[in-house]
């Protein structure tokens, strides 16, 4: 079944008789829509649509097919060469299932990952935390990377104490730039806080948002064509409205 996919990529990306766009893309041009498209998959499993998320596995596929693709006309690797390569991973990170190692979970993947990056070139706790994940997710995993080599809070308290200066800094700051860095760091310190109390941030800010727009919608259901012109305390019952019926 694989083949029929890999087989229509080499036939996009064909020079003469290929796709004008997928001829013309290269790794950057593609990397959005491969992280979109990882994103519509988290969308299809949050709402349990699993016709949706049929799909969504499909065109992240794609994305897989088509970035091998482009490493194998440049000479780097294949399609095979990726599952080769993550086959060999979960072989290596499971020596409890596959080897003969006796003890095994969480903390022993942890190790070997560890030990992994050991023998890389940048030897940093934080190496290899991608540049390209949603700020959020970054944040909680430098954090969790800091962690592992002790550089954390005992408990929430620290964290907790650090939103409300963080807070007042940004309250005090007295310029655009000043005030941005002073508001990074207030996030920063609530997905360090949302850490310690065992809460993943993007999880709980998508949530929200799902929330925020769920209300808003109702909101809009009730007022029609006359929510835009009512005032803010107009639209203030009908958000209260809109969470009561929830």
């Amino acid at each position: 079944m694989i083949e029929r996919l890999v087989a229509i990529m080499a036939r996009l990306r064909d020079p003469v008789h290929g796709c004008e766009w997928d001829r013309a893309q290269d790794f950057r041009s593609i990397a959005p829509y491969t992280i979109e498209e990882a994103y519509e998959v988290a969308d299809a499993c949050e709402r349990g649509d699993m016709t949706e998320l049929k799909d969504e596995l499909g065109d992240l596929l794609l994305q897989v097919v088509f970035h091998s693709r482009m490493a194998e006309e440049a000479g780097a690797f294949a399609l095979p060469d990726v599952v080769a390569a993550i086959s060999d991973k979960m072989e290596r990170r499971h020596p409890h299932i596959f080897g003969d190692r006796a003890e095994g979970g969480h903390h022993l993947w942890e190790v070997i990952k560890a030990e992994e990056r050991a023998v890389k070139s940048d030897p940093s706790a934080l190496a290899g935390v991608a540049l390209g994940l949603p700020a959020l997710t970054r944040a909680e995993k430098l954090q969790k990377r800091a962690a592992r080599v002790g550089f954390d809070w005992p408990d929430a308290n620290g964290p907790r104490a650090k939103i409300d200066e963080e807070l007042a800094e940004a309250e005090a700051a007295t310029d655009a730039d000043a005030r941005t860095e002073e508001v990074g760091d207030l996030l920063f310190a609530v997905v360090n806080w949302a850490r310690h109390q065992i809460i993943d941030p993007e999880a709980a800010l998508r949530h929200a948002n799902a929330k925020f727009e769920r209300r808003f919608r109702a909101m809009e259901g009730s007022a029609g064509a006359a929510f835009a012109a009512l005032d803010l305390d107009g639209k203030e019952a009908l958000w209260q409205k809109a969470k009561a019926n929830e």
